[in-house]
């Protein structure tokens, strides 16, 4: 407790600090009235040496907007790119070069001398295996989240990362934020009091948004090699509108909660220390996208966290909502004793509570408790919200990912969101899936990772 206290003053002397420096002239940007702007920058990270080869394997719109950002850190090459639909690997010649290796077969990847590193950026179905086989032909891997398609999945995941001592890095791009390491420093800091609660909202309300994502006029079983891609699963005739809109159906994709509500697991974990919660309940349903798919359109998940060395006991909601008429809203919130944090990937909105005068005695012991006891005298209030903001220039979470994932390989250091993290992150979105499809809340071990049985 003394160190928490000592955590909250240091907090109010940076603060200050920080806002004098705001005061002063130091930065410019327009801010509200009643805020104060605080601009973040970014840290230098580690210049490129050599070049990392590396290769794609899943060349859909994730796959390719990864690469166009990985390419963007100094020091990388593409050198191959692995897809089962035919017009794809067309478009990444186009791209990328005519000369550029391609093929339907990830093994075909996995054998190349060259590739240093490949991104998995397939169906979620297909994460763990291509994950496994490519750490154990010794290439370091950035697997899109979330890491695995069934809990089941993880601990071989682990297992390989750790025997074959190879960097292993899952896509939740808000990690290496400015946004999410500006939260993580206000919370310990002190900067919301105690943390109670949480929550995270992710709202679309577009057909791309929802899944719906075009299906090329020449998909056919001659361009697409439909029996690679359902030969770990049920096996099933060629349907293209499974292959390309492949997130709506349990065989292959992971929902709206292992899609988009893995993202705020991984930032909250990241930024509380967390290692997950202990009991997961899921509701909503299926309200406006009725096209055949097997998953809900609106998603609603509520889960407890358990006291741990880095946290006290908070509860958490999350909701998804993919029928939103006021669309495209993502945030999260942490909301503590003494104020609350909006954080997204390149900003904290930090607001304080003012202090409340009481003559309650349970009110008075606590702040006793707290070290701020009540007292008659008047008090200099400081300002009720602060915005931390990206500097101008700023490339973004997705860039600053990549550059944590090539400086690892480089200095062979831990990358910052490894198998463990991103299997405690997963972990709770799958089961969120499980709880809604069976109706039922799920008890789950987080620091052991493994299911607590009735």
């Amino acid at each position: 407790m003394k160190e928490q206290h000592s955590s909250r003053r240091n907090f109010i002397k940076l603060l200050a600090a920080s806002t004098a420096g705001v005061a002063a002239g130091t930065h410019s940007l327009a801010a509200p009235s009643n805020a104060s702007l605080i601009v973040l920058s970014k840290r230098k990270t580690v210049a490129a040496n050599d070049n990392i080869n590396i290769a794609l394997i899943g060349a859909g719109g994730m796959g390719v907007q990864d690469t166009i950002t990985a390419l963007l850190v100094p020091g990388t090459k593409l050198v191959a790119v692995c897809d089962l639909y035919d017009g794809r690997l067309v478009d990444a010649r186009n791209k990328w070069g005519k000369d550029l290796f391609t093929t339907r077969s990830y093994k075909e990847v996995l054998n190349r001398k060259d590739v240093d590193a490949v991104i998995v950026a397939t169906p979620d179905h297909w994460h763990q295996q291509i994950s496994i086989d490519a750490m154990r032909a010794g290439k370091h891997v950035y697997c899109e989240k979330p890491m695995v398609h069934s809990i089941l999945e993880g601990p071989a995941v682990i297992k390989a990362q750790s025997e074959t001592g190879k960097v292993f890095q899952v896509g939740s791009q808000g990690v290496s934020s400015l946004g999410n390491e500006k939260a993580k420093t206000l919370l310990k800091e002190g900067a919301i009091g105690a943390l109670n609660y949480a929550e995270g909202f992710w709202a679309r309300h577009s057909p791309t948004g929802a899944w719906q994502y075009p299906i090329p006029a020449d998909a056919s079983p001659t361009t697409v090699d439909w029996e690679s891609f359902i030969s770990n699963t049920t096996r099933r005739p060629f349907d293209a509108t499974r292959f390309f809109r492949w997130r709506n159906y349990r065989d292959y994709g992971t929902g709206m909660s292992g899609d988009l509500f893995v993202h705020l697991f991984s930032s909250l974990h990241f930024i509380t220390n967390s290692f997950g919660p202990e009991k997961i309940y899921a509701a909503g349903g299926l309200r406006y996208w009725k096209d055949g798919r097997e998953v809900p359109d609106v998603l609603l998940g509520t889960f407890d966290y358990p006291q741990s060395a880095a946290h006290p006991e908070f509860n958490l909601s999350l909701r998804c909502n993919f029928v939103d008429g006021t669309s495209g809203t993502t945030y999260l919130k942490l909301v503590g004793s003494e104020g609350s944090m909006d954080i997204t990937w390149d900003t904290v909105t930090l607001k304080r509570n003012k202090q409340t005068s009481s003559d309650d005695p349970f009110y008075i012991e606590q702040m006793k408790k707290a070290g701020t006891p009540v007292s008659g005298r008047k008090k200099i209030l400081a300002p009720t919200e602060y915005t931390f903001a990206a500097e101008e220039g700023y490339l973004g979470g997705p860039y600053d990912h990549f550059a944590n994932f090539f400086n690892a390989i480089r200095s062979n250091t831990k990358a910052v969101e490894d198998a463990v993290f991103g299997y405690r992150a997963a972990a709770p979105a799958l089961l969120c899936n499980d709880s809604f499809n069976q109706d039922t809340a799920i008890r789950w071990n987080p620091e052991k990772m493994s299911l607590i049985k009735k």
